[in-house]
């Protein structure tokens, strides 16, 4: 009978670091320095590997910053997939897409917060930033749909009020840390209680 031969063990990247662990450290380093000035030396001095065990994973900085952005757009674009596809009004839609924005913040803090601070100075930041405007348009055709259907206040601007709904979601990366506070789901609800009752049509009171 023939023994079969030992099970090779699975293959990782250079010592140490997969691409993974590569990219959360990079993303560190993009929000701590800023991405123009955090250079791939930094990245090597950072991680404690060489160079070129870095180029083993990616060919460049800039698609570290790719992954990164997509990272947090793709978790967005999820989300708004998943509210056009609910059944219900145009609000409940709108709100499950603040909530889960808000989640997406939480779950991908480093990679949000990378995205919220690119400037267009790169093809990869002008795609971001591209995918970033696909994103509102989608906020604002919710909210103009609900203003259509008499859930929201008529005299609101739709493009306004979508950027000041995501305008309070973005600035949770300025105070938010997971370590400590209210956790994602509460976050989530606090954020759609404090920004839909001001925006809500409230029912008129009988004479």
């Amino acid at each position: 009978m023939t023994t079969a031969p030992p099970a090779r063990p699975a293959k990782r990247g250079r010592p140490g670091y997969d691409l993974e662990s590569l990219l959360a450290v990079a993303v560190q380093l993009f929000n701590e320095r800023g991405y123009d000035g955090t250079s791939m030396e930094d990245l090597s001095r950072k991680l404690g590997i060489s160079k070129s065990a870095i180029y083993h994973h990616v060919p460049s900085k800039e698609e570290l910053l790719r992954l990164a952005v997509d990272r947090a757009l793709d978790g967005l674009f999820a989300t708004a997939a998943l509210a056009r596809e609910l059944p219900g009004s145009a609000l409940t839609r709108l709100e499950h897409l603040v909530r889960g924005s808000v989640l997406v913040l939480v779950e991908r803090l480093p990679f949000v917060t990378l995205l919220l601070r690119v400037r267009g100075n790169t093809k990869v930041e002008r795609t971001a930033l591209a995918r970033r405007r696909e994103f509102d348009q989608l906020v604002t055709d919710l909210v103009a749909e609900a203003v259509h259907d008499g859930e929201l206040r008529p005299e609101l601007d739709p493009a306004t009020t979508s950027r000041l709904l995501f305008g309070m979601v973005n600035s949770l990366i300025e105070w938010y840390r997971p370590q400590g506070g209210s956790g994602g789901e509460e976050l989530a609800e606090a954020v759609v209680a404090v920004a839909f009752d001001g925006l809500r049509v409230r029912p008129q009171n009988p004479e």
